[in-house]
């Protein structure tokens, strides 16, 4: 190309200097078009990879939260404890408290987690995810702590932490502890009854009120009459 430019003249050096600028600019914007399309894969590629990560994270807490307690998730229904005690016949009192309630969050949750899993977990955490999820279709107890350890090595690699030490012994994790919904409930009874007690305050006070005024108003009345009939 250099051979090929004439420098005799300053129309043939000009026709030169544009050339290479234009050779110049055209590739600056073909390497400019190249980093920006990389760059974009990129940062797709790291959205992808955080949303895949904290969606394992969020599932490990609630398939390994807790060390303690009942380490399995029961997939019992509520409509399942009322068929079972009325084939029974003895009357038993069906647990509707707290323990049946938290029984179900638990099993709501540990079932959103394992969809989770399930949709972005890799090849091992899938297979196990699914055994669990066919566990609590068939009615059975579920065990987690295989899947917990199996999303701990996965979390723990894609974050290029440093592996548990051989000689530690981590106990058997189980799904997190849901937090009791008692509370609000008795708030709101606790309002209700607050707000009756009022309420009767207010009417006893209007009742009162309305009483002396028609008492007063009959006094006065029955003045008026004397006065009347006085004259």
């Amino acid at each position: 190309m250099v051979r090929n430019m004439d420098f005799s003249s300053w129309e043939g050096i000009l026709s030169a200097l544009i050339g290479i600028a234009l050779f110049t600019f055209i590739g600056v914007g073909i390497r400019l078009v190249m980093m920006m399309t990389i760059q974009q894969r990129r940062e797709r590629l790291n959205r992808q990879i955080n949303e895949r990560l904290r969606a394992l994270i969020a599932a490990y807490k609630v398939l390994g939260g807790s060390f303690t307690g009942t380490l399995t998730v029961d997939p019992t229904h509520l409509r399942q404890l009322r068929e079972s005690a009325q084939s029974s016949g003895e009357g038993a009192a069906i647990d509707l408290g707290g323990g049946s309630e938290r029984a179900r969050r638990i099993r709501d949750a540990v079932e959103a987690a394992l969809s989770d899993i399930i949709l972005l977990g890799t090849e091992e955490q899938v297979r196990l995810a699914v055994r669990a999820a066919a566990e609590l279709a068939a009615g059975h107890l579920v065990h987690t702590d295989e899947l917990v350890i199996s999303l701990r090595n996965f979390i723990r690699e894609a974050l290029d932490l440093d592996e548990l030490p051989a000689g530690i012994a981590i106990p058997r994790q189980g799904p997190a502890r849901q937090a009791g919904g008692g509370g609000g409930s008795k708030r709101e009874e606790g309002g209700r009854q607050g707000g009756a007690g009022r309420g009767a305050e207010g009417g006893g006070m209007g009742a009162g009120m309305g009483a002396g005024m028609g008492m007063g108003a009959g006094v006065g009345m029955r003045r008026l009459g004397g006065g009347q009939e006085g004259d």
